[in-house]
């Protein structure tokens, strides 16, 4: 079981950066519906932590405050693209240091959050964007999923 320790503390941050990064490349992809698409996020950590012991890496990983610092970034496409380079970059480090199967739930769980942030606020009538969904693909590409 690969677990916190195994990693130093910039490869943690890393890691844990990922989720959060995904959220926001979806809920920047569409404008509206930032509040309750940011309580998608932390519902999404919520439902991941009663599937506590499945996982001991998606354990520790939920268990940690969902943080990300959008503000240096200067447009929504500057934050997608950053973000997408910490999803490649988080994923080539667990094939490094996770199972297959740590690394197969670490993408299950952030596209799931990703999906729910999508599913939050309705955009013109529709459950999910154009958008939405065309930045749920870039986030998947990312991931390798």
């Amino acid at each position: 079981m690969t677990a916190k320790a195994d990693f130093t503390q910039e490869e943690w941050e890393l890691i844990l950066e990922g989720p959060p990064s995904a959220g926001l490349i979806v809920i920047t992809a569409q404008r509206g519906g930032t509040f309750r698409e940011s309580i998608a996020m932390a519902k999404s950590y919520v439902e991941a932590r009663k599937q506590h012991g499945e996982s001991q890496l998606l354990d520790e990983i939920v268990a940690a405050k969902p943080e990300r610092d959008h503000t240096r970034y200067h447009s929504a496409d500057e934050l997608k693209q950053a973000g997408l380079q910490h999803l490649r970059d988080a994923v080539a480090l667990l094939e490094q240091k996770a199972t297959a199967d740590e690394l197969d739930g670490y993408r299950r769980f952030i596209l799931t959050l990703a999906d729910a942030i999508a599913n939050a606020h309705r955009e013109d009538g529709v459950a999910v964007s154009d958008a939405e969904r065309a930045a749920i693909e870039e986030i998947r590409a990312s991931l390798g999923s």
